[in-house]
């Protein structure tokens, strides 16, 4: 029996456990594929206060480096599923065995859903983005796409519009899910162009970097689009099938939480990107597993 259990070894569960090592509490954060998180897929970090430019790489062991200095226990075991004992506690069915906790911070984060194609995850880091906000700084004066046709994809668009060259936003049906105000907004900028029933099929680097995408309309006439950079933004799977029966979710699958990180299910708290926000940043993620953290260690001294 451990007081805390964090699962997910991202930016939110390993500030969760470095703060309630940091109280005193017995902690141990369970990672299956690495710690760090998707953050560690960044060659380059330069929006996180007071470091200025870092690896994403770096980001990472450095926080695992911290959190494991403090006393934690992190292992290199997945969570496959979680329970609630009669007593009240949470049993934890990992790779290596079954462990109970008293209290249980979730903190598995959300993938992105990516085009699928041959190459793309290579390319992550090297032209291959899942966020605007994140990567779009680095293609300043740039030629660039922008897949999807929500509102993030629109947002993405009009955010790199105003630091690129050249921003063309592609979309494989004719009519958009996104805001009429964005799509309108998005015609009026003469630097984005728009391609609708338009899909990608290929992407072509050059020396390990994006190049160019060859594109497919609905008449199946194929273009090659000449861009140094890429961004998906079809949105986010949030990994909480395990938590589905402890905490209630969204319709997209997002834990819902108060701004204590605190879900429905006493003892049961979420942070990071699994959880229903309107931001999903590094910074964000910090913030949520700080106050993951606090809330959990204050509701284990009432218990």
């Amino acid at each position: 029996m451990i007081e805390l259990a964090v699962i997910g070894g991202g930016p939110a569960g390993l500030t969760a456990t470095l703060y309630a090592a940091r109280a005193g509490r017995s902690v141990a954060v369970f990672e299956g594929s690495g710690f760090g998180g998707q953050i560690t897929l960044s060659l380059l970090v330069e929006n996180y206060p007071g470091l200025g430019a870092v690896s994403g790489m770096e980001l990472g062991d450095r926080m695992y480096a911290q959190a494991e200095a403090a006393g934690a226990e992190l292992a290199f075991s997945g969570v496959q599923r979680i329970e609630r004992n009669t007593d009240g506690t949470f049993l934890l069915e990992t790779e290596d065995g079954a462990i109970s906790a008293r209290a249980v911070i979730y903190a598995a984060g959300a993938k992105p859903r990516t085009l699928g194609l041959p190459g793309e995850e290579e390319l992550v880091g090297r032209g291959v983005s899942y966020c605007a906000l994140c990567d779009g700084p680095f293609f300043d004066g740039q030629d660039v796409a922008v897949a999807g046709g929500g509102n993030t994809a629109f947002e993405d668009a009009l955010f790199l519009a105003g630091r690129c060259r050249s921003v063309t936003l592609i979309h494989r049906r004719k009519t958009f899910r996104a805001e009429q105000a964005l799509v309108e907004q998005a015609a009026q900028r003469k630097n984005l162009t728009i391609l609708t029933d338009t899909v990608i099929t290929d992407l072509h680097a050059d020396n390990g970097e994006l190049e160019h995408l060859l594109l497919k309309n609905a008449d199946g006439r194929e273009t090659r689009l000449p861009v140094s950079g890429l961004f998906v933004a079809f949105g986010r799977v949030p990994d909480t099938e395990m938590a589905a029966a402890l905490a209630e979710r969204d319709q997209e699958g997002y834990l819902l939480t108060n701004d204590r990180m605190e879900t429905a299910a006493p003892g049961f708290f979420a942070a990071g990107d699994c959880r229903h926000k309107q931001v999903r940043q590094l910074t964000t993620a910090v913030s949520d597993g700080t106050l993951a953290a606090v809330s959990a260690c204050r509701w284990l001294a009432e218990q």
